[in-house]
């Protein structure tokens, strides 16, 4: 199973969405330098490194942006441990404006 499809199957058992969408951003950062020498200087792109994701869940209802993406955060410590270099998230409730 990939990264993409172990994110995306965290997101769905803990949260049940309604809409959810795992974007591989990776290839976007390519040629980017991170700091960190031996795991992403001279980044060529490839790789499940970067990742953005979209998620409407009544979960979210009543909870702050700040609670909303602690708490995506928290369901992905492990990827962002292993790898994941770059989580953007979009987290709404049923009903809120989202701009996918």
């Amino acid at each position: 199973m990939s990264i993409q499809e172990r994110i995306e199957e965290k997101l769905k058992l803990a949260f049940s969405p309604e809409r959810v969408a795992v974007i591989n951003e990776s290839h976007l950062h390519a040629g980017h330098h991170h700091g960190d020498s031996d795991h992403h200087s001279g980044f060529d792109g490839t790789g499940e490194t970067h990742f953005r994701v979209r998620i409407v869940a009544a979960h979210f209802a009543g909870m702050s942006r700040v609670e909303r993406h602690r708490a995506v955060n928290i369901l992905l410590a492990d990827e962002l441990k292993g790898g994941v270099h770059a989580l953007a998230i979009e987290p709404s409730a049923p009903g809120e404006t989202v701009r996918w």
